[in-house]
């Protein structure tokens, strides 16, 4: 048993090919989604309340199942979850394309949301074992992680700019997108077919996640163990973000990049149609920004290991990415009720300054993250990291939500990010090593306790 585990183990080059292949294309069928989502809901007739609602599911969904399908991972196994997480997402978007009734495009976010949770971790621990299976605990992961993001913020980047365009395109011409609307009955439109590309996309990922991501094999799980062993490992998880202090502040740094997300798709929207003057055209302009926000992701994610290399441990990089990110809210607030050539060219510096500052983060927050966990606990610990961002966020939305137009909006999210750089500041004299992370706390006790 233990020479067909060592054989079925990848190298780290290998196994960071995998995980890059497999990121992009998990993202990429929900990027082509993107901007035709609530064109195609309006045209299938919802109002925009309705369409707020099946957001909600989504959200919701993603929220409630983050911490159990962390759990799920750390017992069943990365790959078969995710793969899970493939499977729900075709079928989610197989519903989003052709449904034609509230519930139906309802169903089909929410499971849209229970893929979103299913893959919050899976993937990324899959990598980090199998380079600590080859290489030892000690391996370089900044590096897979960081090219792992790259592939996640572009291939978002292209769905999105692909799945706004292809409806436009199919207008062209002999404007087939009529013809293929007559043809189904209107249960095709041109909106629908970024969607229908997606399912396709999303069973190309279930296949590749069931031939090239080996592990080793796992004990068979039995319904009973699955019910007993997945709520311990996610206390297990909760427990070890609470109580050890390196994790803590990469969740809570998580929380504030989440804050900082949010404010900038909230605000983003309405400042781009003032600037435009319509809200037209401000969609187009918005699009264009979120992808440009992606593939400053991607660069940023690209620049983690220098990053860290010059600041001189994970730790002070991820405290100037931070910095650097909230300075760039700082710029957007301080321009919000400035008009002329000058503060928008500052306001799209600021933007920019947002999205690398958070992507170069990112890798560094992980590999301080991956140190701190064992195998036994790693999804989950990604899932508590995933949760924070979203409840953070979605605290924030509302706070921005109430508070008056202005400023004041951008200011909350640029003081919530500062925060979050401000947790990373060493206090009192350095020891030796104390750049360096601890070793691995062992989860899998936790539970017992």
């Amino acid at each position: 048993m233990d020479e067909l585990v060592t054989r079925r183990v990848l190298d780290p080059r290998a196994a960071r090919r995998r995980y890059v292949v497999a990121c992009g294309l998990f993202w990429l069928p929900l990027g082509l989604a993107i901007a035709p989502m609530v064109p195609l809901m309006t045209e299938r007739g919802l109002a925009l309340t309705a369409v707020a609602g099946c957001v909600a599911a989504h959200s919701l969904t993603a929220a409630v199942l983050e911490l159990p399908t962390g759990g799920l991972s750390d017992v069943l196994g990365r790959r078969t979850v995710l793969a899970a997480a493939g499977v729900l997402d075709a079928v989610a978007l197989l519903l989003h394309a052709l449904g034609t009734t509230a519930w139906v495009l309802a169903a089909a976010m929410a499971l849209k949301g229970a893929g979103r949770a299913l893959s919050s971790g899976p993937a990324e621990a899959w990598y980090v074992d199998t380079v600590h299976a080859a290489a030892g605990p000690d391996a370089d992961l900044r590096t897979g992680l960081a090219r792992g993001s790259t592939a996640t913020a572009v291939a978002l980047a292209v769905g999105t700019l692909a799945g706004g365009t292809l409806p436009w395109l199919l207008g062209l011409g002999p404007d087939l997108g009529d013809r293929l609307d007559e043809a189904t009955s209107g249960l095709v439109l041109p909106l629908s077919v970024p969607a229908l590309l997606g399912v396709a996309l999303a069973v190309a990922f279930v296949v590749y996640v069931l031939t090239a991501l080996p592990e080793p094999p796992r004990p068979r799980a039995t319904l009973r163990g699955v019910l007993r062993d997945v709520p311990g490992t996610v206390v297990a998880g909760v427990r070890l973000a609470g109580r050890d202090a390196l994790v803590r502040r990469v969740v809570l740094a998580a929380g504030a990049a989440g804050s900082a997300l949010v404010t900038l798709e909230l605000l983003t929207p309405g400042r781009a149609a003032d600037v435009t003057g319509a809200a037209e055209s401000g969609a187009v302009v918005f699009a264009g920004l979120a992808c440009a926000g992606y593939l400053c992701s991607a660069l940023g994610s690209q620049l983690a290991p220098p990053v860290a290399r010059l600041a001189g441990s994970g730790e002070r990089a991820v405290l100037v990415c931070l910095a650097a990110a909230g300075g760039g809210l700082l710029l957007l607030a301080v321009t919000a009720a400035a008009s002329g050539p000058a503060p928008l060219l500052l306001a799209i510096g600021g933007y920019v300054l947002v999205y690398l500052g958070l992507g170069a983060a990112g890798p560094s927050e992980n590999e301080l993250l991956h140190r701190r966990v064992t195998s036994e606990g790693r999804a989950t610990a990604l899932s508590v990291q995933s949760l924070a961002l979203q409840l953070v966020g979605a605290v924030t939305g509302l706070a921005a939500g109430a508070l008056p137009a202005g400023p004041a909006r951008w200011l909350l999210g640029a003081a919530v990010l500062l925060a979050g750089a401000a947790l990373w500041i060493r206090r009192g004299p350095r020891s030796a090593g104390a750049g360096e992370p601890k070793p691995p706390v062992n989860t899998a006790h936790l539970a017992d306790r």
